[in-house]
């Protein structure tokens, strides 16, 4: 309630006070600045007290971690933190000695493995003796909970750290992929166990200007119309290779290349049938989804829940669901092989069949799934060839196992139920760690295996666009040329006009002997070599499993023959062009 002395009529007073109670804290706080403003009359700030010194501390694979250090910082400026961010891939663990506060936000990539710019870091903490008794710190783990070692990495830096000495200050915080709020738990949490008791939050008068109506992101992902899909791969091929366009327009989403495209898919309709069959359900039951309110459970299933990826997790909660003794067991330390093994090229559908003959409620069905996640895509188009779209290269993945047709969630749902002129909820997902070199003479080394291939169409268009005199050399490879030489006649135009300046390529099934990507390098190792000497950025995007692995060490073999230096002198060759951001990873 305003006091009476204001200087307002009693309507004034009234008509404020209705407006003042119907306003959340953020519009309060938008109010404020914007009395504030220039020409406004100004309104009092709190003076914020210090809270000291803080180091936010991520290690990012995808991006994500990047985003949640950056809103950490912000919002520790505004406890009065004197708050600073850092890359693994830009500080050493003996530089944490200096810190008395510390966050540490990492994800965790594949089976437990970290990041690719903080492997080197995650190396030297692990087998470094430091001392960090004067550091209070927590650590917010990223991770996926369908891989075996869920948030594996955070983990073992939070234990290392307690290893050296460092206090734990609030408890660590494991995230799914939907990690929005278990990371908001975790912030608030660390921010006032670390913050001096005197501290008090800091008030910031926001600036006088209005928000767009409507802000696309991850939050709020923006539904895109479809312009275009159209199947890369000739007749007779065995693959299903999908160049997908989506209209940007009124979205505000910028993207560059090296970006990713987060897609949200629907489960397909013989999967959700399959689910509710295994249930015992009709579909029609009505079922309350967090932040949605009541639905239908077959429209649950279809849009809001995973109901394919199995995990221990999942597991777990299905052993409580069906009260099954011979599940709980399968969960028991002493069974990890052979619920490795059963979870081996199976799903949610398997489990249900076996565990839960039975069938369960619709409210415990939906008690056992995560929320559905976005998948992630390398963007395939540069923003300045194509105005307000966005361009993907999705391969459509179907196979078998166990007696039952299986496929990609996000892939099938791309290639079958979305036609043009739909609607595709989409946002941006920032790449940092993999982008063009800043100077446009700098010659790239592109190696892009089937969808690979993805963000270096970006790359090209993109240079072709600036009118880039530096030069391009692609490796691509993929089956059989005739079926699967993605973007076959786009590259060919770029190599009549020089905008590409080599194109080597492997399809592996057109002869005898299998020929890769990493055959070609090997091959053409004398000028691959020269170009790394003139200066040039080394890139991969594809299979993290064999293709990056293998390209990777032909990598070093090319530096080791042409350099004429030991394996291992080579190895730190290749370890320095990571180093200095000039070799860059797009791997999955």
């Amino acid at each position: 309630m305003l006091p009476e002395h204001a200087p307002f009529t009693s309507d004034q007073r009234q008509a404020l006070d209705l407006l003042l109670a119907g306003l959340d804290p953020v519009q309060r706080g938008w109010l404020s600045g914007f009395l504030a403003a220039p020409g406004m009359p100004s309104v009092a700030a709190a003076a914020p007290i210090s809270a000291g010194k803080l180091t936010v501390l991520y290690g990012t694979e995808s991006g994500n971690s990047e985003v949640l250090a950056d809103r950490t910082v912000k919002a520790a400026k505004k406890r009065g933190f004197q708050a600073v961010m850092k890359n693994m891939s830009e500080i050493s663990p003996a530089e944490l000695e200096k810190a008395s506060n510390l966050l540490v936000i990492v994800s965790t990539w594949g089976d437990g493995e970290p990041p690719e710019t903080a492997v080197s870091f995650y190396n030297e903490l692990m087998a470094s003796d430091l001392s960090l008794a004067q550091v209070r710190f927590s650590v917010c783990g990223l991770g996926d909970t369908a891989y075996e070692k869920f948030c594996q990495i955070g983990k073992d830096i939070d234990a290392r750290l307690e290893g050296l000495g460092a206090t734990r200050a609030a408890a660590r915080q494991d995230c799914d992929v939907d990690f929005e709020e278990s990371y908001s738990e975790w912030l608030e949490r660390s921010l006032t166990a670390l913050a001096p008791t005197a501290a008090t939050p800091t008030v910031f008068a926001a600036v006088g200007v209005i928000a767009p109506a409507t802000e696309y992101g991850k939050k709020n992902p923006f539904p895109a119309e479809t312009l275009d899909t159209v199947v890369l791969n000739g007749e007779g091929t065995s693959k299903e290779t999908l160049h997908l366009e989506f209209s940007l327009a009124g979205s505000g989403l910028c993207y560059e290349p090296g970006d990713a495209l987060a897609v949200l898919p629907c489960n397909a309709p013989d999967t959700v049938k399959a689910i509710l069959q295994a249930a015992k359900l009709t579909g029609n039951e009505e079922v309350e989804v967090k932040n949605v309110g009541r639905q239908l459970l077959a429209d649950a299933l279809r849009e809001d829940y995973d109901i394919t990826a199995l995990s221990r997790a999942v597991l777990t909660k299905l052993a409580d669901a069906a009260d099954s003794a011979e599940l709980r067991e399968l969960l028991g330390d002493d069974a990890k092989e052979r619920l490795k093994e059963f979870n081996q090229g199976r799903e949610i559908v398997d489990a249900l069949l076996k565990f839960a003959p039975n069938g369960l409620s619709a409210d415990a069905l939906t008690g056992i799934f995560r929320k559905l996640p976005p998948r992630l895509y390398s963007i395939a188009s540069s923003p300045l060839a194509h105005s307000d779209e966005v361009h993907l290269t999705v391969a459509a993945v179907r196979y078998e196992t166990h007696g039952r047709k299986r496929k990609g969630v996000c892939s099938t749902y791309l290639a079958d139920l979305v036609k043009a002129g739909d609607p595709v909820q989409i946002f941006v997902q920032p790449n940092k760690n993999f982008r063009l070199p800043a100077d446009g003479d700098t010659p790239v080394i592109m190696v892009g295996p089937g969808t690979g291939v993805a963000p270096f169409r970006a790359f090209v268009e993109h240079r072709a666009a600036l009118g880039s005199s530096g030069k391009n050399w692609l490796f691509f490879g993929d089956q059989h040329y005739t079926y699967d030489f993605l973007y076959q006649l786009e590259w060919q135009d770029y190599l009549k006009e020089g905008v590409l300046t080599r194109l080597d390529v492997a399809f592996s099934r057109d002869q005898p002997e299998k020929v890769y990507v990493q055959d070609r390098m090997i091959e053409q190792a004398k000028e691959l070599y020269q170009w790394l000497q003139e200066g040039a950025h080394f890139y991969v995007c594809g299979d993290a499993n064999r293709m990056a692995h293998d390209v990777h060490q032909a990598l070093i073999s090319v530096v080791e023959r042409e350099a004429g230096i030991s394996r291992e002198a080579a190895e730190a060759y290749v370890e320095d062009l990571k180093k200095t951001k000039r070799y860059q990873r797009d791997v999955y």
